[in-house]
């Protein structure tokens, strides 16, 4: 005999895209989100067990909810808009008892003509996604930002030395390297912030701002230690964020080898390698607050 039972489950509807243009004014605006919705509760199971479906909100609904309170509520920001999404649910339908509600935003910025920026046509930039969630669980409600693919490079100013050797290690230490990642950042709020309401906008562009000049100034002695900065310097610029986790990817650099052909390469030319990487994670947490694991159970992994 084999005794089986159900554990954590949620379900929903995946990667909604939703485009909101704002039109009170001649000079439009563009919300472009790509949300996902799901819903738990513990009279859920027999949907699971039985395929009871009395009390299954249907994952058309959730994505008709999120379409329509894109219009009914707006998007202030991705945060505010998916609180709202996420207490819809709770409260309109008392089995249900939490959920998970993402979104990424992508950017647009005007075109410009004739130097003037245009007052309804856009084109996209390529500065890394904005990231954003409200977990609801066991009565609390967990909301982080946070940016993904933002690919920054230095040509100079980082080293890798003093690591231990032995028979396998091939690597040469170096005083001055190319060092490349691809940023993936979430940030976590304090909930009295959420509670008291945060300029979740600019929020997150001051602390991109605040992470790529960390990257930019602080001289590397490695890519962990660059992570260290750069999530102090977020914590620091803003009080509302209680830890910042990051998945950092070395994008290698190697010296091309040109003296077959007689060339000397002096730093100038490298090859760029895609795989296999370095892979450097880390949290940095503002000291004396309360650890939060709710926040992050159901997040996608950064990987």
């Amino acid at each position: 005999m084999v005794s089986v039972s159900l554990g954590d489950n949620k379900y929903g509807k995946a990667e909604n895209r939703i485009v909101r243009i704002v039109r009170d004014t001649p000079r439009h605006e563009i919300i472009d989100l790509n949300v996902t919705s799901q819903l738990r509760g513990a009279k859920l199971l027999d949907s699971y067990l039985t395929g009871d479906n009395a009390l299954v909100v249907a994952t058309d609904t959730q994505k008709n909810t999120a379409f329509s309170f894109a219009k009914e509520f707006g998007v202030p920001s991705p945060e505010e808009y998916l609180l709202a999404l996420g207490e819809h649910f709770v409260s309109s339908f008392d089995w249900i008892e939490g959920g998970l509600w993402q979104a990424e935003q992508y950017e647009w910025e005007r075109i410009l003509v004739g130097g003037q920026p245009h007052d309804h046509s856009f084109v996209r930039k390529g500065q890394g996604t904005r990231l954003a969630t409200v977990a609801k669980e066991d009565g609390q409600t967990y909301v982080t930002g946070g940016v993904k693919d933002l690919v920054v490079l230095k040509s100079t100013g980082s080293e890798f030395a003093g690591f231990p050797r032995d028979k396998y290690t091939t690597l040469v230490e170096t005083n001055d390297r190319i060092m490349a990642t691809s940023v993936t950042g979430r940030w976590r709020f304090l909930p009295d912030a959420v509670e008291a309401g945060i300029d979740y906008n600019g929020l997150y562009a001051e602390v991109t701002e605040v992470i790529l000049a960390a990257f930019a100034t602080v001289h590397s002695l490695a890519l962990q230690q660059t992570l260290w900065e750069m999530g102090k310097a977020a914590i620091e610029a803003r009080p509302e964020i209680a830890e910042v986790r990051f998945q950092m990817p070395n994008k290698h650099h190697f010296l091309y080898d040109l003296s077959p052909f007689g060339v000397d390469n002096p730093g100038e030319v490298f090859y760029a390698a895609d795989r296999p990487y370095g892979l450097i994670e880390g949290t940095i947490i503002r000291d004396g607050v309360v650890e939060a694991p709710g926040a992050w159970k159901d997040v996608p992994s950064f990987i």
